[in-house]
């Protein structure tokens, strides 16, 4: 029935292989809109099934590929990509294992001072004279304190006679002020603010301090430091060094989500994570 409202309902055929995925915890279910044809194409597999295949979406674009193409995909072999146009897919498995807590073993790698920063949180109170109000525990078994630091440089730093000094427009003083910090070793991020680095990373102490994480078992680590957002570098060279230790998942938090507040920016790391 559903397949002949679609025919009824459907507008021009794709050029291209389309899929949308549903990838739940028991079933995935995907849905393919087929170049030529009208209507659509449904395939619903188990979303873990070992014995037959490793990936149930790329199985089920597999399957699909071969009965509309005629052409035969080995398991083992790439899917073919040339007559597809994308694939978009949801899944709720992460989401369970937030829910179920069945996430794996985590540690936060956070700047040096703020180990307690996700913990202690925003200090939002929606219901402040709650007295029997529990807090979520923390999604990370390990914390790993990293010594490094930049601050933020203030446009009023520079001084007033070199931030304005002839200038004959807002533009030109701009240029006056950046110049000026360039001088002072000042560096520019990515959202344009200038950052001073006080204290670099110690590659050697951070990978005496992974070691001893890996060493109990953890493979998945959360990089959230301080201005990261803007001037990523510290975080880069230490997801690079858990990367050569062999930790398996690496988040760091200018990737998964660049704003400039460490605490919304640093639970979303940890769930990534």
């Amino acid at each position: 029935k559903m397949e002949q409202v679609a025919q009824g309902t459907s507008s021009a055929s794709p050029k291209k292989f389309t899929f949308s995925i549903d990838r739940g915890g028991t079933f995935t279910d995907i849905y393919a809109e087929v170049p030529g044809k009208e209507g659509f194409k449904v395939m619903k597999l188990l979303s873990v099934d070992p014995a037959n295949y490793e990936d149930a979406p790329r199985e089920g674009i597999r399957r699909i590929l071969e009965e509309c193409t005629g052409e035969t995909i080995s398991k083992d072999a790439k899917v073919p990509t040339k007559d597809i146009e994308w694939i978009r897919m949801g899944t709720t498995v992460a989401t369970n294992a937030l829910l179920e807590r069945k996430g794996v073993p985590t540690a936060l790698l956070v700047t040096k001072g703020f180990a307690d920063v996700l913990r202690i949180g925003s200090q939002a109170r929606p219901r402040i004279f709650d007295l029997t109000m529990c807090k979520a525990e923390m999604l990370y078994s390990e914390v790993v304190e990293i010594g490094e630091r930049v601050r933020i440089v203030r446009d009023d730093e520079a001084t007033e006679e070199e931030k304005h000094k002839e200038a004959k427009s807002k533009d030109e003083s701009n240029m006056q002020r950046d110049a000026y910090f360039q001088t002072k070793g000042y560096i520019q991020g990515s959202t344009k603010e200038w950052v001073e680095i006080l204290v670099k990373p110690d590659k050697e102490k951070i990978i005496a301090d992974l070691k001893v994480i890996y060493d109990k078992g953890i493979r998945s680590v959360g990089v959230v430091l301080m201005h990261s957002y803007t001037f990523p570098h510290h975080e880069l060279v230490v997801g690079e060094i858990a990367s050569d230790l062999g930790f398996s998942q690496i988040s760091l938090s200018h990737e998964v989500m660049s704003m400039f507040r460490i605490v919304p920016r640093g639970l979303t790391t940890t769930v990534d994570a």
